[in-house]
């Protein structure tokens, strides 16, 4: 479709929608608009083709603050390593993080052991679909918790992601800016396919990756919008620097790993490796540092 004809159309849209709102009649042309697109430009990842909760939740950890582009190699290597809960509840920290390394935001990765941990020892080896329980998991709110029961089971469960924000804003929200949320999803539960929630939420992400690329603009006008900060010199490239020299090179003084990170803060260094330590990620003892068991 042209940018032309695609203005020409969208603008027939939102004619009909404010005249007369949302009818059946523009719930049924949303899904024929969004289900078309699906059928010729669907997206292709690893964790679609095989869906097991295990899979699932391994990708939605992942894809937490992370592009899908970044996440396909390291969810295959992942789950080459630690196939299903078992081995990933018995592996080490330093195996773990030594497979995330590169993806960045590494509490992610400890999450997801001690998800495994719990799902063995307290629900018989397999993930629960209850949206409470998996709320009450590391790591996991309610946005995750739903896009896990919505691709794990198939269940028609109500959340929004960047991707599905900017298609309700591209449809519903014309001429509006300071959108909230809570706008957007009156909609979402209006709109939903109860019969393929899965397939749904898929079309709407693959809609909004499109969308991305043609309309840069749109989740602008949401309240949540927010410019993300610098990542070079910030405080999450210095802990991914020392976690990554400790994982490389094994237990050293935190004057060495001043030296190796090219870090000339050694408080600062000092503070990090204090959080660290706090979250779990390393143990120290006789000033030597190391990743934590």
């Amino acid at each position: 479709m042209s940018k032309l004809s695609e203005k020409i159309f969208i603008n027939d849209f939102h004619k009909v929608y404010k005249e007369k709102g949302l009818t059946l009649e523009i719930i049924e042309l949303f899904k024929k608009i969004i289900y078309d697109y699906y059928r010729n430009h669907k997206r292709k990842f690893p964790f679609r083709e095989r869906v097991t909760p295990y899979n699932v939740l391994v990708s939605e950890i992942m894809l937490q603050q992370t592009q899908t582009g970044r996440v396909v190699e390291k969810f295959l290597k992942f789950i080459q390593k630690f196939p299903d809960f078992l081995t990933l509840s018995s592996a080490s920290l330093e195996e773990v993080l030594g497979i995330w390394k590169g993806l960045g935001y590494n509490r992610r990765a400890i999450a997801l052991k001690k998800i495994a941990e719990i799902v063995i020892n307290d629900f018989n080896g397999k993930l629960p679909d209850s949206l409470e329980i998996l709320k009450s998991f590391p790591q996991i709110g309610h946005n995750t918790a739903s896009s896990i029961l919505a691709f794990a089971f198939n269940k028609a469960v109500f959340f929004i992601e960047t991707n599905i924000r900017r298609v309700y804003i591209y449809f519903f929200f014309p001429d509006k800016n300071k959108i909230e949320d809570k706008e957007i999803m009156s909609i979402i539960k209006k709109t939903i396919d109860n019969n393929n929630p899965r397939k749904w939420y898929y079309a709407l992400m693959d809609y909004g990756v499109m969308l991305k690329k043609t309309h840069p603009e749109i989740n602008k006008r949401s309240v949540l919008y927010r410019k993300q900060s610098p990542f070079k010199g910030s405080t999450r490239q210095v802990r991914g620097k020392i976690l990554k020299l400790l994982i490389n090179e094994g237990p050293m003084e935190i004057t060495k790993i001043q030296e190796r990170s090219k870090i000339l803060d050694k408080e600062r260094i000092k503070k990090i490796l204090v959080q660290l330590k706090q979250e779990g990620f390393i143990e120290s003892r006789d000033g030597i540092v190391k990743i934590a068991k």
